[in-house]
C-alpha cells in the first residue's frame, strides 16, 4: 500500500498565461439502463476504472432509490474539492486543520426564474481547535481558491456537443 502524501504547495502557485493550464483531465461515461436514461437507472463508469456506480432515481423524486444520483455524486465532489483546498492553504499556513470535516448539501429543485430546473449548493466547514478569527480567513481563502466555488459563482466554461455514433466512425 502506498503511503498518501499531501499535495505539493507548487499548486499554490500562480498560473501566468492566456490559455487554461490542464493539470489533470478525467471523463465519466453514464449509460442508460431499465428506464432508458442514466437518472432513473444505469450507471456511471470513469475512463480509468476508479468510478463505477449504479446510477438510481431517488425515492423522493418517485424513484426506488438504491443507487447514487447526479446531486450526490456533485455535493461529494464539491465537498473533496474544498477539503483538499482548505488542507492545501491551511499546511501554507502552517495551521493543524485535524478532524476538518466540509458537508455540501445540493438542492435539486425548481428555478422560480423559467420554471425549469436548477441546483443550490450549501457548504458547511467545521475547525475544531482552530481559533475562530483564524478559521473564518481559512475559509475565505479557500472560497478564492476551490474551483467547485469559483464554478458555482460565475459558471463553467462548458461545450456541448453531439457526436457521431459509435459505428458511424469519427469524422
Amino acid at each position: 500500500m502506498t503511503t498518501l502524501r499531501p499535495p505539493p504547495l507548487t499548486l499554490l502557485d500562480k498560473y501566468q498565461g492566456q490559455d487554461t493550464q490542464t493539470l489533470y483531465s478525467t471523463t465519466v461515461t453514464v449509460t442508460g439502463g431499465d428506464a432508458g436514461h442514466g437518472r432513473a437507472s444505469g450507471g456511471a463508469l470513469s475512463d480509468d476504472g476508479n468510478l463505477s456506480v449504479d446510477l438510481r432515481m431517488p425515492k423522493a423524486l418517485g424513484g426506488p432509490g438504491g443507487g447514487t444520483n447526479p446531486e450526490q455524486l456533485f455535493a461529494a465532489g464539491y465537498a473533496a474539492c474544498f477539503h483538499g483546498a482548505l488542507s492545501l492553504l491551511a499546511a501554507r499556513a502552517g495551521i493543524r486543520i485535524a478532524g476538518a470535516s466540509v458537508d455540501v448539501t445540493v438542492d435539486f429543485g425548481r428555478d422560480p426564474m423559467d420554471g425549469l430546473f436548477m441546483l443550490t449548493a450549501h457548504t458547511r466547514i467545521r475547525l475544531p481547535g482552530v481559533e475562530r478569527a483564524v478559521a473564518e480567513e481559512l475559509v475565505r481563502n479557500t472560497e478564492r481558491f476551490c474551483p467547485y466555488t469559483k464554478m458555482a459563482r460565475h459558471g463553467i466554461e462548458n461545450i456541448v456537443a453531439l457526436m457521431p455514433p459509435a459505428d458511424a466512425g469519427e469524422t
